[in-house]
């Protein structure tokens, strides 16, 4: 497939401006060095910038939303050649191509995801030491924090916007995700997914993952604290094998104004055969009624992995309580 031609996926369900940053058609826009004042949080955080290639199974039931070739940032992190990116854009990777700032392309693996902060790692093939990013904090941002974004496109030119913290809250999303602390940064930067969420002097604050609402777009960013308290781990594991594995449905929701709607369905989960149906709405969690698609996650994953569900949803004018088996999502990636 042509690159020019990958499409920017676009979620429909229930934020129409809310995208994926795995493949976009590129926006004109300056060279930042054809700039005369190139920020120097810009100059601080470029030698640690890989752009990454991603080739993932056909097969795969992620190849089915995100495509199979995808292309994000990656930050490096660790001397070692070990990148930290978004976790949509590695999930099922059989190849990875890291490109470098000078133009060095390199083969790279994929090392770990991490679904609850939708971070994945990779580690770059190559002799070292690798030029390491500086990770700040992002416990003491707060809204009018000024900063950058920084990213990589796919033509491995700089893609930057100096932008400010607009917001800082909690996150949910249709596939069963949800952050209790995330950064709402913008202006939007047209190459997204992977890029770092810096502050003036170029520490890492958070790796931007989602773009929201209309123009002018904002950007969900990943906080680095989630990062920096997993990252050993995420390394030597593959996976955050010292918290339980979280009950996982494979099911995709709406918020509406009269709560928690069924929109689909993962192809490997287990709701997909549970009876559940697409228009559902979801009444309670194991008895406990719920009123958002946050209490609804709250719920959920009170339990464990293996634990059965018991679903409250209406349909038409009746109430069916409907049990679904969850399941430990890592275990489909072989983690």
């Amino acid at each position: 497939m042509n690159r020019r031609l990958l499409a920017t996926l676009i979620l429909t369900i229930a934020l129409p401006g809310f995208t994926f940053a795995v493949v976009r058609p590129r926006e004109p826009r300056l060279d930042p060095r054809s700039v005369a004042e190139m920020p120097s949080y810009v100059r601080r955080i470029e030698p640690v910038l890989v752009g990454l290639r991603v080739s993932a199974r056909k097969d795969a039931a992620s190849s089915a939303r995100l495509g199979t070739q995808r292309f994000a940032t990656g930050v490096i992190v660790d001397t070692r050649g070990y990148a930290v990116t978004v976790s949509y854009a590695v999930m099922d990777a059989v190849r990875i191509e890291a490109r470098t700032r000078d133009g060095r392309a390199t083969s790279a693996r994929l090392t770990a995801i991490d679904f609850e902060t939708g971070l994945g790692v990779v580690k770059l093939e190559g002799d070292g030491p690798w030029p390491a990013a500086t990770l700040g904090s992002s416990s003491d941002v707060r809204v009018g924090s000024l900063g950058g974004t920084v990213g990589v496109d796919e033509d491995n030119d700089l893609a930057w916007v100096t932008n400010h913290v607009q917001a800082v809250r909690r996150f949910s999303g249709y596939w069963e995700y949800m952050l209790d602390r995330a950064l709402i940064v913008g202006p939007s930067t047209d190459s997204w997914g992977g890029s770092a969420v810096v502050d003036a002097r170029g520490a890492v604050l958070g790796i931007a993952s989602l773009r929201l609402g209309e123009p002018p777009h904002v950007n969900v960013a990943i906080p680095i604290d989630k990062f920096i308290a997993v990252k050993d781990e995420l390394i030597a594991a593959g996976r955050v094998v010292s918290r339980p594995a979280r009950p996982w449905l494979g099911l995709y929701t709406v918020p509406r104004e009269d709560g928690v709607v069924i929109d689909g369905f993962a192809s490997s989960g287990p709701a997909r055969e549970s009876g559940l149906r697409r228009g559902d709405r979801i009444l309670s969690v194991n008895g406990v009624t719920i009123a958002s698609q946050e209490e609804f996650y709250e719920q959920l994953w009170r339990g464990r992995a293996g634990d059965v569900i018991r679903l409250a949803v209406q349909r038409e004018a009746a109430v069916h309580v409907i049990p679904v088996p969850s399941v430990d999502r890592y275990r489909l990636l072989g983690k």
